[in-house]
């Protein structure tokens, strides 16, 4: 199974797991298999029109991937998907 990288900020919908296991062949289907576990998940890394949040990044075992296509990115089960998400201060 693949696994999520949940972070920080974004952990109140996992009850804190930082690291979640799914079985998904898409990026899109790792986040919909965590959110199907966790409610409240899904609108903290898609907006409203299911695009990735303009300050949310996702990397695949370690390699950044584009927005524009990262949804549809193929998945197999020994992967990492890291969510990263910014932090603007002021």
């Amino acid at each position: 199974m693949a696994t999520v990288v949940i972070p920080p900020p974004y952990q109140g919908p996992t009850q804190g797991k930082a690291e979640v296991e799914v079985s998904a062949g898409t990026v899109r289907g790792c986040i919909d298999a965590v959110e199907d576990r966790f409610p409240g998940f899904r609108p903290l890394v898609l907006d409203p029109g299911g695009d990735v949040h303009h300050f949310v990044k996702l990397f695949l075992n370690g390699d950044q991937l584009a927005n524009g296509d990262a949804l549809e990115h193929k998945i197999e089960a020994a992967d990492r998907l890291e969510i990263l998400s910014a932090i603007a201060g002021g």
